[in-house]
Parts: structure tokens; sequence; C-alpha cells
């Protein structure tokens, strides 16, 4: 089956680099960035899927349809955007970690970047069963990969063969990719910010049964009641995720400046 396209999105002001690029939002200039619906326009977001695979439960946040394309309607989004924001900031307050998860190929380079500059955790791999409900045992793999790669680091492994510290390496690497963005994390996140309802919908899933809040952009073939903090947006357009992902950025970034002046 051909594969849905979408209209064509003119990239967003606050986006001149290529897309992908790992180090944007550690260059990203957030005081200049504010919620707008010029800004979302730019950027793709009201861009929904063909009306034929319209969920019914987001037809609260569709404006119109045109050429049978669903329209998102802005005003929606950027209201939701900014409660969700509210509750980013808050959680940011109390020091909490939010959980970055896009596992679609297409913007991986871009959940990291978001991740990494705002210092929080992040999956960008297939979500592996058990990161939630049975978190201490991937508690307890993380720290063996942390404490490998120390070794590593520091010369541990050249009392082995050569063969067996490259078979070390190939284990470390693939644990690397499946979970080096959680690592680092000690504890459960406080919610998880997904950037498909659809495509993270196992993450999601996990994240309801252990009573862990959901951040999830809702494109218009999802069902947003799946997630507390929906925000009606093009979850394909680079452009689209990559905006929303800046706003998310920028409350992280505010709220830590704040704590930090305290």
């Amino acid at each position: 089956m051909k594969k849905e396209e979408k209209a064509p999105v003119a990239a967003t002001s606050v986006a001149k680099k290529s897309e992908g690029v790992e180090n944007y939002f550690s260059t990203l200039d957030l005081s200049a960035l504010e919620v707008s619906m010029e800004e979302m326009l730019k950027a793709g977001v009201h861009f929904g899927h063909q009306k034929a695979r319209r969920n019914p439960k987001m037809n609260r946040y569709i404006f119109t349809t045109k050429k049978s394309l669903n329209i998102i309607d802005l005003e929606k989004s950027a209201q939701k955007i900014k409660e969700a924001l509210d509750f980013i900031a808050g959680l940011r307050k109390e020091g909490k970690n939010i959980l970055f998860v896009g596992t679609k190929p297409q913007i991986k380079n871009l959940v990291i970047s978001a991740a990494e500059a705002s210092g929080m955790p992040y999956v960008v791999e297939r979500w592996l069963g058990g990161t939630f409900t049975n978190f201490k045992n991937i508690r307890s793999r993380t720290r063996y990969l942390v404490e490998s790669q120390d070794k590593m680091e520091k010369g541990e492994f050249q009392k082995y063969t050569k063969f067996e510290r490259m078979k070390m390496t190939e284990e470390l690497e693939k644990m690397e990719d499946r979970m080096g963005g959680i690592k680092h994390m000690s504890e459960l996140p406080a919610a998880i910010f997904a950037t498909s309802i659809k495509e993270d919908r196992i993450a999601i899933n996990e994240a309801q049964k252990m009573g862990i809040p959901v951040i999830a952009i809702a494109d218009t073939n999802t069902d947003p009641t799946l997630a507390d903090y929906p925000i009606p947006a093009n979850d394909d357009a680079l452009s689209s995720v990559r905006l929303i992902l800046s706003y998310a950025c920028k409350a992280l970034a505010t709220t830590a400046d704040v704590a930090a002046k305290k």
C-alpha cells in the first residue's frame, strides 16, 4: 500500500538548519521563541492526515477539511501547547525529569538533540518492554552498561584477549543503542513527552500502567485521550515536530534558569 502523503511543508523561521542536525537545540536562541500561530503555520503544524483516516476523537481539534486533508485548528493547538508547557515547567520547578520518546526514524536526531540540550533522558529506538513496569531490572542493566563503559575507558579490558574485547565492545555498543538515552535515569520519570501517539503507543501504555502523565503530539489519525496533555499537531513533518520540541526545550531551560537563581 502506498504510504499516505501530506501537503508539502515550508521551513519554520526558528528552524533554519538542515533536517536532523544533532546539535540543533543546543544552538537555538530560545529567548526569541514564542508560541504563535504564525510560527506553527510556517512549520506545517496544521497539516493532518487524509479525511478517511481521521480519528473521531480528534474532531474537536480539526478546523476544516481541504482537498480531503484534515486541517488542525491552530488556536486549539496553541492552547494545548501552553497547557503542556505549564505542566512541564511545574515539574522542573520541583526538580523532576521528563523522558522524551520519539521512535520514528526521521526524528530520532531531533529528539536526541532536544533531550540532551535539556539534560533529559530519551528513547529513540524500539521501546524495551518493561522499561517502566520492570524498571528495577532495566536499571540493573543500565548500571552494568555505565560501569562497563567506565572500565573500558580506564583500560581495564586490556587484560582480556583481543577476541574477548571485541565481543565485549559489540555487546556494549548494542546496549548503548538500545538504552543509552536512559542509562543515567535512576528513577522513573515524572512524565513522558511522546512525539507521536501512534508510533509511541507502547511507551504510552506503560506510562499509563505506572501512573506516569503523558504529554504527546496528537495527529488527526490518533486518539488524543491517550495523553494527559495532547498537543494537536502534525507528527510527520520534521519542521512541525521540531517546533513543538523547541517549545518544550524553552520551558525546561527557562525553569532551570529560574531555579538556579534562587
